[in-house]
């Protein structure tokens, strides 16, 4: 792996002008943030050697280097999931080349079902802790000791720093902002009612197919990270309707306004930290 990743971004950084300080990942619906990058690369998965190639709708399969705010960023448009058939090392794969790439912070993004029978279609949640119920993990096994230890601490796996910070700006902002559990499952079928039940009795609030592998990778490098979802469909008894891919993208995409909103604040802030830091 240590020699796939240098292949890979030694094949980027000839290429890009910018190292970029932050990166971020747009799920299922979440592309057009994109559109908020000032571009100046992008590269088909296909293009760049080592990738998996995105097989998802709504994941378009870009890697664009720009800038937000001035900020240089790289951006995953679409990501890698278990259930295309990739190992959960493969999906993460590029998450170690951004990190090999000089990023300092990671920020995600997903849509998932919501258990919590607070929650609303079109909320947006933010992850404070997650439970993995994938049949695989990142992680395992040999080590790679130059990229992280064996046994990884997981007591703070999302940046209680960066959350903190959100909520702030979503009050700043009057954007109404959920907090939650996530659970991560393989998918690609949407939770049955009973699973729904079993998500919420193990201290789920959400449930979805992405973000816990990323999440376990970020913290085996020490990369601080924060997640935002945007709740798609209910899985609370009683309101648990039919649910399409093409419903998820659409809700996901009328949400999306208020989610660049945040990241672009939240970029401004993290950037603004690493100059103090730095």
């Amino acid at each position: 792996m240590l020699q796939q990743i240098q292949e890979t971004k030694l094949f980027l950084t000839e290429k890009i002008t910018t190292i970029p300080k932050v990166g971020i990942v747009l799920g299922s619906g979440l592309g057009n943030l994109a559109s908020e990058i000032e571009v100046e690369h992008q590269f088909g998965y296909n293009e760049i050697p080592n990738f998996p190639t995105s097989t998802v709708e709504g994941h378009s399969g870009k890697l664009i280097f720009g800038k937000i705010n001035n900020i240089p960023v790289v951006a995953m448009q679409g990501r890698f999931h278990y259930y295309e058939g990739y190992s959960t090392k493969e999906t993460t794969f590029p998450l170690r080349v951004m990190k090999a790439l000089g990023i300092t912070h990671l920020v995600l993004s997903n849509a998932s079902g919501g258990v919590n029978e607070n929650f609303e279609i079109g909320d947006i949640m933010l992850i404070t802790d997650h439970i993995n119920l994938f049949p695989d993990n990142p992680l395992r096994g040999k080590n790679i000791d130059e990229l992280g230890p064996r046994f990884p601490d997981m007591s703070e796996p999302y940046s209680k720093e960066l959350n903190n910070k959100i909520i702030d700006i979503a009050a700043e902002n009057n954007i109404k902002l959920q907090q939650g559990v996530y659970v991560g499952l393989s998918g690609p079928t949407y939770e049955t009612p009973a699973e729904y039940k079993y998500v919420k009795i193990l201290g789920g609030d959400a449930v979805g197919m992405s973000t816990v592998p990323e999440v376990i990778v970020a913290n085996h490098m020490s990369l601080p990270c924060v997640a935002l979802s945007i709740i798609t469909d209910l899985g609370v008894q009683g309101k648990i309707v039919e649910i399409s891919h093409e419903e998820v993208q659409e809700i996901a995409g009328a949400a999306e306004p208020k989610m660049t909103l945040i990241i672009k604040e939240l970029l401004s802030s993290i950037y603004s930290l690493s100059s103090t830091t730095n």
